[in-house]
């Protein structure tokens, strides 16, 4: 699989991810053979990156009875957010986290869309020293907060990882935000890649063009994703899934080769002409 350096130790991880937005907001008993099988194949095929939160109901406890399940607890790349105001509040809010996921350390802890973003930037520093947490990062969904995010990673050297939406569709982190997090060495985790599948349905009634397959798309879900994957700055993107069969999709996108420069200007032509 495709890999990428995590700036900030030059430690690598696998570029492709998985979200648990909305697809793992199940309950365990009622979808288990489901979600063990998805999280089996993310771990076969050598998937590491799993990101959840507290905003996103039963994720975070439904991925911990999972991985409690298969005997994973200390296998993955566990990233999870905090999302309260108040230091207090963010430190049970944590400590839940923990509990649900079950495990005593996690890779990597973000301030969920900046909520009190200060405040639990020096929380997550005593995690860190405390060895609760690997990295620290922040978070937001939309491209509107980018001069936000810029404005905490140039007073916050200490952070490791930024989350951002990033699309074929939304392009907005290509004119300078992408840029700005690899000169402050910054990792990037990419959401919305499918844009909550609106992509998917702009192109219901369209076929991949023949010449993308010569970078290895057969699929819509390989040509927005090898988009993304193109810009160097990319860490990892995390497409939300619990469908084995999207997920094996998702998976084979770092098998073969990345658009050039010139093969991205004609993917984006290609899109935005149907």
């Amino acid at each position: 699989m495709l890999k990428r350096a995590i700036p900030s130790t030059d430690e690598y991880i696998p570029a492709i991810g998985l979200g648990t937005y909305r697809s793992f907001d199940v309950k365990f008993d009622q979808n288990k053979k489901n979600l063990l099988n998805v999280i089996k194949l993310f771990y076969e095929a050598g998937g590491m990156v799993i990101d959840t939160s507290p905003m996103y109901g039963l994720a975070e406890s439904t991925l911990g009875q999972v991985i409690s399940s298969l005997n994973m607890n200390d296998i993955f790349f566990l990233a999870t957010k905090v999302w309260t105001k108040g230091k207090n509040n963010g430190y049970r809010q944590m400590q839940k986290s923990l509990q649900k996921l079950e495990t005593k350390q996690l890779q990597l802890m973000q301030v969920h869309n900046l909520i009190d973003c200060d405040t639990h930037l020096e929380t997550l520093r005593e995690w860190k020293e405390q060895k609760k947490i690997k990295f620290i990062g922040i978070t937001h969904y939309t491209d509107n907060k980018f001069d936000e995010l810029s404005r905490y990673i140039k007073k916050n050297p200490d952070i490791d990882f930024c989350q951002i939406p990033y699309s074929i569709a939304n392009r907005t982190a290509e004119l300078y935000f992408l840029d700005l997090c690899s000169d402050f060495e910054i990792a990037t985790l990419i959401n919305r890649p499918f844009e909550q599948k609106g992509l998917f349905r702009q192109v219901k009634q369209s076929t991949i063009p023949i010449w993308a397959k010569e970078f290895g798309c057969s699929t819509w879900a390989h040509y927005f994703l090898k988009y993304i994957l193109a810009h160097n700055a990319v860490t990892c993107v995390i497409p939300a899934t619990n469908n084995p069969n999207h997920l094996a999709e998702n998976l084979m996108v770092g098998e073969t080769r990345l658009p050039e420069k010139r093969e991205l200007q004609k993917m984006v032509e290609y899109f935005e002409s149907i």
